[in-house]
């Protein structure tokens, strides 16, 4: 799982030329139907914090992928920490369990995120960036 936070940390960096700014959102399009918005929730020296959601208008919420994902500077490492709103990710989870969880779903919304910015690098978005 490490190395897939390694490769997340360095295509956010590609994607978002500055991501120590508080309060900056960054909204990309790809085509007509698919639009996203990452956030910079929280901003320190060694981390930060990010909202990543997909913004389409046709579709209802509780469908669209949306998640928190936190940045270690320091590390090098980016990390989803909320996926769909559901709370904290554990590292792995008994099975079966209350709320259906895979043991490896930390790993799974990771590689999830690995396979959307991978997607989304190799588009070419139109970019709107606001303070």
């Amino acid at each position: 799982m490490q190395a897939v936070c390694e490769v997340n940390y360095a295509h956010l960096l590609r994607i978002l030329p500055d991501c120590d700014t508080e309060d900056l959102s960054y909204r990309f399009s790809i085509g007509k139907h698919l639009a996203y918005e990452i956030k910079i929730v929280e901003s320190s020296r060694y981390t930060s914090s990010l909202s990543i959601k997909q913004t389409t208008k046709d579709m209802p919420d509780y469908l669209t992928p949306s998640m928190t994902v936190r940045l270690y500077h320091d590390a090098r490492l980016a990390e989803v920490i909320n996926s769909q709103n559901t709370g904290a990710l554990e590292p792995s989870y008994e099975y079966p369990n209350l709320k259906m969880r895979q043991r490896n779903e930390k790993q799974m919304v990771n590689i999830f995120l690995a396979e959307w910015l991978n997607f989304c690098l190799q588009q070419t978005p139109r970019v709107t960036s606001e303070a």
